[in-house]
């Protein structure tokens, strides 16, 4: 997924699902990692990561 993407699909959880969004992501990263799936839970990661950016940004 190209970095663009994961930005849009950060901003779309955020859109949907408020501060829990953060939670929703960090709960997929850590069943990936114990599916064994290193790829997708690096990929949630970076979409947590910007969930966490754009919590930032709306709360000055």
């Amino acid at each position: 997924m190209h970095h663009a993407d994961l930005v849009q699909y950060a901003r779309s959880l955020y859109d949907a699902h408020g501060d829990k969004a953060e939670a929703e992501a960090a709960q997929k990263a850590a069943a990936a990692r114990s599916d064994g799936n290193a790829e997708d839970a690096a990929k949630w990661d970076k979409i947590r990561g910007h969930i966490k950016e754009l919590r930032g940004a709306t709360q000055r």
